[in-house]
């Protein structure tokens, strides 16, 4: 029995060593608001930017009398819009930046880059811009989204404004007061 457990406590030991040194990035009360707030404010982007177009919810049965019960409601309320928002928001986090704030000297992070709207979008992407300082706000994205996906689309569905300060400071408490820091 003894030699039987061997093989699985040697896939189980390194998992243990490493989960401090994995959990350590993102721990950094800084990097959590900030991924936190990133994430809520990239969220909050796709959302307004979707909230004019509607796709249709449903079943796909058709009734006896050949009619099918589906209707139009918000893209920006879909749950498939949602699902795949979450999956790929935390990619973004290397547009974001730590930067100082003026008045209150605490750190912050904060998006440089422009959005794919912008005019300067495709003088941007011709450079390559890659760090390793994104990786732990990107860790601590994913980890938010992971703890409270619940509550990001209870806010949602509300139709919350300042999903940032909603999500960040009241449901979650990874930052302490409401900051808004608006982007240029």
């Amino acid at each position: 029995m003894g030699l039987a457990l061997l093989p699985m406590a040697l896939l189980v030991l390194p998992a243990l060593l490493l989960q401090p040194v994995l959990a350590d990035n993102s721990e950094e009360p800084n990097v959590r608001c900030g991924a936190c707030r990133a994430l809520m404010d990239e969220v909050e982007y796709d959302i307004n930017k979707a909230r004019q177009k509607k796709t249709k919810v449903g079943s796909y049965r058709i009734r006896p009398d050949g009619t099918q019960e589906r209707k139009k409601v918000p893209l920006a309320q879909s749950e498939a819009f949602l699902v795949d928002l979450l999956d790929k928001v935390c990619m973004r986090m290397n547009d974001y930046q730590l930067e100082d704030d003026p008045v209150t000297k605490q750190k912050y992070f904060r998006r440089y880059a422009p959005r794919k709207g912008d005019k300067i979008y495709k003088e941007y992407k011709k450079f390559f811009f890659y760090s390793d300082a994104f990786k732990p706000l990107k860790f601590a994205c994913e980890a938010i989204i992971e703890k409270y996906e619940d509550e990001i689309f209870a806010l949602i569905a509300q139709e919350a404004h300042h999903l940032a300060d909603m999500l960040c400071s009241e449901k979650s408490d990874l930052c302490g007061t409401p900051v808004n820091h608006p982007e240029p």
